[in-house]
């Protein structure tokens, strides 16, 4: 294999650099902020394995882009708020770092969640779980 023109972690670390990011414990203390829209971009396998944040919003990363922009045939009515602050995250923070830098890119204002859905739980963050299937 040739060798790559940049690294996966490189790109996040750009991305890091230019976005903003939200530890945790500031995340848990906007949760009731009517104001605050949490985005989970997580596979929905991984939101049924290891729960949600009450209240989020799931955009698979995968489509994300185009839910954004009012112009893709799969654009979606929630990114159209105004004045309200958009919160990525997915498991570790690699992803949402990406995405946050990407929408951004596109014009798009959001925030990711530095450590993403990995310290949620365990820092008072809390947690739905979907119904087990019948």
């Amino acid at each position: 294999m040739a060798a790559l023109k940049i690294s996966s972690a490189r790109m996040v670390a750009e991305a890091r650099a230019r976005i903003t990011e939200l530890e945790t414990a500031e995340l848990i203390a906007m949760l009731d902020d009517p104001d605050v829209v949490v985005v989970d971009i997580r596979d929905v396998r991984e939101r049924q394995r290891s729960g949600h944040i009450p209240g989020s919003f799931h955009a698979p990363r995968g489509m994300i882009e185009f839910w954004v922009d009012p112009d893709s045939p799969y654009f979606k009515d929630i990114f159209t708020q105004d004045g309200k602050t958009f919160v990525l995250h997915c498991a570790s923070g690699w992803r949402s770092a990406l995405t946050t830098a990407t929408l951004q890119d596109m014009g798009f204002d959001a925030v990711h969640l530095k450590e993403g859905f990995s310290t949620w739980k365990e820092q008072g963050g809390p947690v739905v779980y979907p119904d087990p299937k019948p």
